[in-house]
């Protein structure tokens, strides 16, 4: 078995599509925390794919293991 990696998969209405800054934190949607990488980019996909016409919608994958254990910095 391998070692569980999680990522929250999250997306929202950016205040500028070149960037990273949410207008409305209350309007986040959290689609969910997955496992490892590749069912995470598989949800990420989906809901970005939804959205694909609005520039001003970014879904994005958070490496939460990364802030959990900062010491796994390679995996």
């Amino acid at each position: 078995m391998s070692k569980q990696l999680l990522h929250l998969v999250m997306g929202g209405r950016v205040t500028d599509p070149q960037a990273l800054e949410f207008q409305d934190l209350s309007q986040i949607d959290f689609v969910g925390v997955f496992p490892d990488y590749e069912t995470a980019e598989d949800a990420w996909r989906a809901h970005a794919q939804r959205t694909v016409d609005d520039a001003e919608m970014r879904y994005v994958i958070v490496h939460l293991h990364r802030l959990l254990e900062p010491a796994l910095k390679g995996e």
